[in-house]
Formats: structure tokens, sequence, C-alpha cells
């Protein structure tokens, strides 16, 4: 910035594991969002370097990251992220194009994958015309559709209303139990307890990364339409 030089983190270690349910947590300023598109693969590290599976991704160019995002992570945005003119089925499929998948199997799977997060019957309407909470539930699914490792989820709830946001949290938790690891950033207590280990940072730092005895358990969660 100028001549000012800024360390948005300062010598972070950091490992998650497969399968893992993890709350990244911070105010303002704290380098949370910096550590998510690194773990995202929208940026890279000025120094040090960040294993994803086994392959290095901190050296690859912008072509190879993004490969690497469509293949290994879906995410989930705070503000949906949906195309306006486009279906839900199509706004789902999307991932698929970019992967090279062909017309009539790509629609079948992000039917299939609308289908799995209670969207079934709303496949044709486009997000003008669905609720804050179908809209989320269309960006979890266009997350999913790719079958991807890591599910990461930037403040996911911070549009939506309390019982629309528990909802969405039990979605969350369904799919970290069908196998995928999932992050979420968030600087909501309440939404950081549904996770079961919570990092927290600050001035670029981690200044603790606990086990969060105290998860919320999220029974007899309802898909619902709205």
């Amino acid at each position: 910035m100028g001549a000012e030089v800024v360390e948005a983190l300062k010598d972070v270690t950091l490992d998650i594991e497969k399968n893992e349910y993890v709350a990244l947590m911070g105010p303002s300023g704290s380098g949370k969002s910096t550590l998510m598109n690194l773990l995202g693969c929208l940026d890279s590290p000025t120094r040090g370097e960040y294993w994803l599976n086994g392959t290095e991704v901190s050296t690859m160019d912008d072509g190879d990251l993004a490969e690497v995002r469509n293949k290994e992570i879906g995410f989930v945005f705070q503000t949906f992220n949906l195309m306006p003119r486009l279906s839900a089925l199509e706004n789902v499929a999307l991932p698929l194009v970019y992967a090279g998948v062909g017309r009539e199997e790509r629609l079948e799977k992000a039917r299939k994958t609308l289908e799995s997060v209670g969207l079934g019957d709303r496949v044709t309407h486009k997000p003008n015309e669905l609720s804050g909470g179908q809209r989320q539930r269309v960006a979890v699914a266009r997350a999913l559709v790719n079958d991807p490792a890591i599910i990461l989820a930037d403040e996911p709830t911070g549009n939506l209303d309390t019982r629309t946001s528990y909802e969405i949290m039990g979605l969350f938790e369904q799919i970290h139990k069908a196998g995928n690891t999932v992050i979420i950033v968030t600087h909501e207590q309440d939404i950081a307890m549904h996770a079961h280990r919570i990092v927290r940072l600050r001035d670029g730092l981690i200044e603790s990364d606990l086990p969060n005895e105290n998860f919320v358990r999220m029974e007899n969660v309802v898909m619902r339409a709205e």
C-alpha cells in the first residue's frame, strides 16, 4: 500500500485433515479473508508453502490454480454469486461446464445435487424467484456438484435470517457427515460453534487453534423448499 508494507498473515502454520469441520474466526483485519483466499487457491503466498492433497499448489501459475479450484474446492459465498439469467439447474451445472462434462450428464448431475439439498422442485426457477435460503441452497449445490475435497464457505449465513441460517448450518453438517472437509469463515460466534474445531486469528497471527468441545449438533434438520 504505497510505501507501507502490510503483512496480512505472519508465519501462519496450519494443518487441516481430511473430513475436518473447521471454523476460521477473527475480527476485520485479522487475516482470515487472506487465509481463506490462500486455502481456496485464489491467492498465492508471498513466501512459505501450501500443500493440498499431497500437491504443492503455492508455486502454481493462475491456469493451474484455476484447475485445482475447479476440481478440489467448492465455494459458498455470503452473497450467493449466482448468475441471474440462469435457472437453478444451470447455475449448479456451471462448474461441470468448465470441467468439460457433456450437457446431458451435467444437467442430470446438477438435478440430483439440487435434490440432495431439498430443491428438486425448484430446478427451473431463476435466482430472483427464490428466497435467500433457497438461493444459498443453490450455491451449496453448485459447490458440491464437482465432488470437491473441500467445501469453503465465506460467511455463508451473513444474508440470512436466524431460522434459515439454522437450516443452512444443518445442511453443512450433513455435508460433513457425508465425508467432505468443511471450512467456514465467520466472525459470528454462534455460527462457529457448529464447527468441531475453531481457529482464531488476530493481527495476521493464529491466536488459538482448539477443538470445539461444545459444537452444536443439528439433529433431525428438515430440508424445506420454503
